[in-house]
Parts: C-alpha cells; structure tokens; sequence
C-alpha cells in the first residue's frame, strides 16, 4: 500500500510535469492558437496541481485493478498495454472529438495524440515497474 501511495504521488508530480512540458512549449503554444478565442487568461495553478495528484492516484488505482487482466507475463508488458488503453480513452477519444466539434488543425490533433501517447507511456512504465497487485 506504501509503493501504491508512493508512485501515486510520483505519477501525479510527472503529470505535472509533462503537462507543463508538454502545453507550454512554443510548439504548442503556436498550435494551441486555434484555442485562444475560448482559452480562460490565467489558470488556477493549485487546482491544477491537485488534479495531477488526484489523475496520479486514479491511473495508478486502475492499473492495480486492471493487472491481472493486462495482457504480457511481465510488469513492464503490462504497463504498455495500459498505457494503450489509457491513451485510447484519454487521447484518441479527446481528439477525435476536438476534430468533430471544432475546426482544429491537423498538425494540432497529432500533437495532442503523440504527445498524449508519450505522457501515458512514461507513466504507464513506471507503474509496470514498480506496482504489483498485493491482494
């Protein structure tokens, strides 16, 4: 229960992180333009932060949950096929939805969608390498 506590808390800090990395960027400040009309001017950073600790938490819950059901003998096999499944729901679908209600650059939904795979990979592999169900 310590390790799972742990690395939830080191999830939601990489979240941060790449979040950071990942939207801040002049990369993607120049894709993200088509957002600017409805973007908020500030953000709440502390909200933010506890989100990522909250998201930590939850992606870490879920691959204890899921473990015995990833395909893969191996932690490190499971951990990717997490990762797959968590970008499918977090990335894919956000971005194909992004490309269905607004008219959204093409280079911009790819970004979304590597950046997102990325982001979910580096968590993802650190679960599969460190978690291990205890029940």
């Amino acid at each position: 229960m310590i390790v799972y506590v742990l690395i939830s808390f080191v999830s939601g800090i990489l979240f941060g992180i790449m979040d950071g990395l990942i939207n801040a960027n002049s990369l993607a400040r120049r894709l993200y333009e088509v957002y600017k009309p409805i973007a908020k001017k500030s953000m709440n950073i502390k909200l933010g932060i506890m989100i990522d600790f909250v998201y930590g938490f939850i992606m870490a819950g879920l691959f204890l949950i899921l473990y015995n059901s990833l395909p893969g003998e191996l932690g490190l096999l499971k951990g990717i096929s997490f990762a797959f499944l968590a970008w499918f729901f977090r990335g894919v679908m956000y971005a194909a939805s992004q490309q269905m209600m607004f008219m959204i650059p093409v280079k911009t939904i790819l970004y979304m969608l590597f950046t997102g795979l990325f982001e979910m990979l580096v968590l993802s592999l650190l679960y599969g390498l460190v978690l291990k169900p205890w029940f």
